[in-house]
């Protein structure tokens, strides 16, 4: 059966959390809620995530009467719902009648009741409780006109090592070697320490204490605990399938913070294959002391991205706040302006939804100081609730020109979470200067400063589509892959690598021989050493008669049947070459062997984007800060015109646009004040 479009009204999605279940002794709080949710332009709530406790009370005692009349006060004003299963949280009775479903953390001690996202997924009881509930959720509410789709737990993560999970690992070790311990003992590096494996029961996961030196059971573990959550998922869902297939079902992704740089803690690009829609939580520490506003903005632009590549499709922005959160090192407020600016970038890079972690804030306990829509204050005249309904009414007049409209790239970054892994395990290069994530974020600014749109797509993605595909330090690379980026480049595909890519295999074993042979062939070099810098060390190279800053690593090169286009100036490979370019089949490929200083990415790219053609989806004009970023459908394009600094920019639009809100003629001359967007049709 086709699922019903999440938008399937035509209007982007506004609102978010909301957590009755902590206000049921205050009816005059729920009933003013109904009516601040019209003055905010908010339409959608995420209803339930928490609320097991409340929903079942005691073992077997359920209590839904509360969330009826919660329904259809939002239906009453033409509201919709996201409605959560509650998994995310169990109730204290649970932990107390069933310790089985309760973690074991890595030193092998078991957790206790308190927090959240500490069950186990591997737990049977747990597992038939979260069917139990979902049952009766769906045969509940599964026919209700307001249900708009199924929120399924609340931004999974974390590992479990109680002897369920050792014996569920055993198993998945099982089934990947087909049984065979020699298989293991050779992916593993066996014989390294006298790791080597005889008995499947010798095998246990990883513990932090000594941290384990045999880096492919690491990364068998992180596989196994991405299988593992995404079985318990697909566990939770099944009565939601059968009961209402045509219900779409998504969970909500994470970044990984403070850095701002993609999850690592489960392998996402599996993941989004069960979904229906790609929804994520995003946090931004907006106006932070690290770097500009510009800099940041384009990490959420990346990580937009990326979130909107996984399934080539709209995503939903499922949680951010309207102003400050509560878990950051500083919490600092948005300024005016931030939240319509920082939301409307959203909606530029793919999103149909702003919604909020948290409707009203909690009055008690970790959250009650995380930013929400209404403030303890209750108030509408609220400063923060004012800019929200300022969105809300513009998102109500811009939905048609949004909703169903596409992104295109004709470029895109390969990021793989297993070669973050794998990399971050490695003893060697520089401990704290690897930087996978930062590398990649680094390489797409160069591309978001010049407005050409990108997809951050996985390994696995179809790479045809694309003019340019650059691939920085992936350091784990199977020949498949290898032969992959071969054949992309081979039919006419421009590929650009770095240093540290395609050093180990999926095994995270040193390919034997060195460089893989499609490598050597595709970049018509190969790398001989990487050398490692101290933050006091200095070289630098030339390119295009420019010198530019070395920073971190330098790999030395033999060149071979690729061409130098540029040198390195000092050091015993002084005069080496440091990036080259081979032209192979009908394309070409780059590989910079250095990590240079950004100027180097933007001059580099620029001239790439020049040599390719790439376009932007309007001729602007602009100093850094300015970004402009587009979707697109049956021939138009819905161009968003966003300052991300504090100061007054005045741009060139080199073509004939019309303002979206204001149905003026645009052309020439436009001045954005700070943080200002202009939305514009062509």
């Amino acid at each position: 059966m086709t699922k019903k479009r999440v938008t399937d009204e035509q209007r982007l999605l506004h609102g978010g959390d909301y957590n009755p279940d902590q206000w049921l002794a205050y009816p005059e709080i729920l009933k003013e809620d109904v009516v601040l949710m019209q003055k905010a332009h908010t339409n959608t709530f995420s209803i339930g995530i928490f609320a097991w406790a409340a929903l079942e009370p005691e073992e077997g005692k359920y209590d839904f009467e509360w969330l009826d009349e919660v329904i259809e006060r939002i239906h009453s004003f033409g509201g919709r719902f996201i409605l959560a299963t509650p998994s995310g949280a169990r109730p204290a009775w649970m932990s107390k009648a069933h310790p089985e479903v309760l973690r074991v953390d890595a030193s092998r001690r078991k957790q206790l009741h308190g927090g959240r996202h500490n069950h186990c997924f591997s737990s049977p009881y747990y597992r038939e409780k979260t069917q139990e509930m979902n049952t009766k959720l769906a045969e509940r509410y599964g026919e209700h006109p307001a249900l708009l789709m199924w929120h399924i737990s609340n931004e999974f993560g974390g590992e479990c090592h109680c002897d369920l999970c050792q014996q569920n690992f055993r198993d998945y070790l099982k089934d990947k070697y087909e049984n065979d311990l020699d298989q293991l003992n050779d992916s593993w590096w066996g014989p390294f320490w006298s790791h080597t494996i005889s008995d499947w029961e010798q095998i246990e996961s990883p513990s932090p204490i000594g941290e384990s030196a045999v880096h492919g059971m690491n990364l068998d573990w992180r596989r196994f605990v991405s299988h593992q959550t995404i079985d318990f998922y697909k566990n939770e869902i099944e009565p939601l399938r059968d009961i209402t297939p045509e219900i779409p079902i998504t969970t909500n992704f994470m970044s990984d913070n403070p850095e701002f740089t993609p999850f690592t803690g489960l392998d996402y690009s599996k993941f989004a294959k069960e979904v229906d829609v790609i929804s994520w939580d995003a946090y931004p520490a907006w106006h932070n002391d690290k770097e500009d506003t510009a800099t940041l903005a384009s990490k959420v632009g990346f990580l937009n991205d990326h979130f909107y590549a996984m399934k080539d499709q709209p995503f939903l922005l499922m949680e951010s706040t309207p102003s400050g959160v509560n878990w950051h090192d500083v919490n600092k407020a948005k300024r005016p302006g931030m939240h319509y600016l920082s939301s409307m970038q959203m909606l530029a890079h793919g999103s149909d939804s702003v919604l909020y972690f948290q409707w009203r804030k909690s009055r008690g306990s970790s959250e009650k100081f995380h930013g929400a829509v209404v403030d303890h204050d209750r108030s509408p005249e609220n400063r923060v609730f004012k800019e929200v309904a300022r969105l809300g009414k513009a998102m109500e007049d811009i939905s048609d020109k949004v909703v169903g409209y596409q992104r295109k790239a004709k470029v895109a970054i390969i990021y793989d979470v297993e070669n973050e892994w794998a990399l971050n395990d490695a003893q060697g290069f520089g401990l704290k200067t690897k930087q996978y994530g930062e590398t990649l974020e680094k390489h797409y600014q160069a591309f978001w400063d010049k407005n050409i749109q990108v997809d951050v797509i996985s390994k696995e993605a179809d790479l045809s589509k694309y003019d340019l595909v650059i691939a920085p330090m992936l350091y784990m690379m199977s020949e498949k892959t290898a032969e992959k980026l071969q054949d992309y480049v081979k039919s006419g595909g421009t590929l650009v690598s770095t240093y540290i890519t395609g050093l180990v295999n999926e095994s995270d074993l040193t390919h034997m021989g060195g460089w893989l042979a499609p490598l050597k062939e595709t970049f018509g070099m190969a790398p001989l050493e990487t050398d490692t810098y101290y933050p006091s060390d200095e070289n630098s190279l030339e390119y295009n008669g420019k010198i530019y800053a070395i920073n971190d690593y330098a790999t030395v090169i033999e060149a071979n049947a690729a061409s130098e286009l540029a040198v390195y100036q000092s050091d015993f490979y002084a005069g080496k070459p440091a990036v080259t370019v081979h032209a192979y089949g009908k394309g070409q490929a780059y590989y910079i062997g250095a990590r240079l200083e950004e100027s180097f990415l933007e001059d580099f790219y620029g001239e790439l984007i020049t040599d390719l053609d790439l376009k932007p989806a309007l001729d602007v004009t602009h100093e850094h800060g300015v970004s402009v970023q587009a979707r697109e459908a049956d021939g138009l394009k819905t161009v968003f015109i966003m300052n991300f600094t504090e100061d007054l920019q005045v741009i060139e639009i080199n073509e004939e646009v019309t303002d979206i809100q204001s149905g003026e003629t645009v052309h020439g001359r436009l001045v954005l004040h700070p943080y200002e967007v202009r939305i514009v049709e062509k």
